[in-house]
């Protein structure tokens, strides 16, 4: 069961450009930045009240965002919910009939343990589970 909105993650092109106006929108300042290997790119965060908003910028043109970056451009590329079991829920929805990106939960940004439910499952929305750790941004 979701317990909270964890995030909304924004795809950008360059952290270096969209920062300053996040920095403006939001009038705060970039919590950290990270390199999430697992999913070939580098985040920057934003607290705003008890969620975040998370940039991310493709670390190289093999990472599945810069794909998506080039399919359909710059904007919200997926809401994370916050879940206090991340296997126990990927098996939940499974056994619902929705179905993930990739098999197994993985490593996320801040030492979060996260899987993704695939937009087609999900009303055309890519939707993150996340333990919420948040150990390094």
């Amino acid at each position: 069961m979701a317990n909270r909105i964890d995030h909304l993650g924004i795809a950008v092109r360059s952290l270096a450009e969209a920062e300053p106006l996040f920095r403006t929108l939001l009038g705060q300042e970039c919590m950290g930045h990270e390199e999430v290997a697992s999913e070939g790119v580098r985040v920057a965060f934003f607290q705003l009240g008890e969620a975040r908003v998370e940039l991310l910028e493709p670390m190289s043109s093999e990472s599945p965002l810069h794909k998506s970056l080039e399919k359909r451009g710059p904007g919200i590329h997926h809401v994370a919910l916050q879940v206090d079991d991340v296997p126990a829920e990927v098996a939940r929805l499974k056994a619902a009939g929705l179905t993930f990106v990739g098999e197994a939960p993985r490593p996320g940004a801040g030492g979060c343990q996260v899987a993704f439910i695939h937009p087609k499952s999900a009303g055309g929305i890519l939707v993150e589970l996340s333990d919420g750790a948040h150990g390094g941004a």
